[in-house]
């Protein structure tokens, strides 16, 4: 039966090496020593040593992940994933898993309603780009979507605004209808689904007066004269028709740009 020969500490605190018969056996931590009362001359059976290496790296797997979850909440994939990092084992990793759910400091439900409350807060996406992230970290997407239903469509509104902030200064420089249609693109691209991102965008009140519509109008008529400039008259109309169309304006604000009630038609050149 191997018996103790020497324990030496090793140079990282906590640790310790353990010599069984004059050679390394194992490393242990120092809970583990003193737990097992490892001192030098006891004897361990084979047993007694699979017994303390499956402890003390349960101990450690625990003391690794309570380490990692100090910085930030994690998942329990992210947990696992660490682990596997620092060559846990996948028994001790679950193990280790297991006691911080028991502890209530590791649980996935808990992380989804803190990530989307700070979304809520401070965050700019909307429920869509919140479940693809929360599946990237490794939440069963059930659990995800539930927590998401929870959220009321309002709540998401000041959330879209953040996203929408920097393009409430086009207001002037495009049309109604086009500053509109970008805004709502911006919001899909953000995860937001198309009812709530008419929601939020109804709620920025971005309703042009006379004077920015036509001002905008004046803007994107230049813009399409300076394009179409080198066409014939009849083709050049044609195309500043098609332009100002597709940028949002309607049949009459185009008519009264072509017919010069906009900016003179012979002043076009000028600009």
């Amino acid at each position: 039966m191997p018996i103790i020969s020497k324990i030496s500490a090793q140079k990282k605190p906590g640790r310790y090496n353990i010599f069984l018969d004059g050679k390394y056996a194992f490393s242990a931590s120092e809970q583990t020593v003193a737990k097992f009362v490892l001192l030098k001359g006891r004897k361990l059976t084979d047993e007694k040593i699979t017994e303390i290496k499956h402890y003390d790296d349960g101990a450690r797997a625990t003391d690794l992940a309570a380490r990692y979850l100090n910085y930030q909440p994690r998942t329990i994939f992210e947990i696992l994933q660490y682990l596997k990092k620092h060559h846990i084992s996948d028994e001790s990793a679950n193990d280790a898993v297991e006691e911080l759910k028991k502890m209530g400091y590791l649980d996935d439900h808990k992380y989804v309603q803190l990530f989307i409350k700070n979304d809520l807060r401070v965050g700019t996406d909307g429920s869509r780009s919140l479940q693809r992230k929360l599946t990237q970290k490794g939440v069963d997407p059930e659990i995800s979507q539930v927590e998401l239903e929870n959220v009321a469509d309002e709540d998401w509104v000041s959330v879209g605004q953040r996203v929408l902030k920097s393009m409430a200064h086009k207001v002037g420089k495009l049309s109604e209808r086009e500053l509109k249609r970008k805004m709502k693109t911006k919001l899909l691209t953000h995860g937001f689904d198309s009812n709530v991102s008419d929601m939020i965008i109804e709620a920025m009140d971005l309703h042009a007066d006379e004077d920015e519509q036509m001002e905008a109008l004046k803007k994107q008529g230049i813009k399409a004269y300076k394009r179409f400039r080198r066409f014939d008259d009849r083709k050049r109309k044609s195309k500043i028709r098609n332009y100002l169309f597709t940028h949002g304006f309607s049949s009459s604000e185009i008519n009264a740009f072509l017919d010069g009630d906009i900016i003179p038609l012979d002043e076009l050149s000028e600009y």
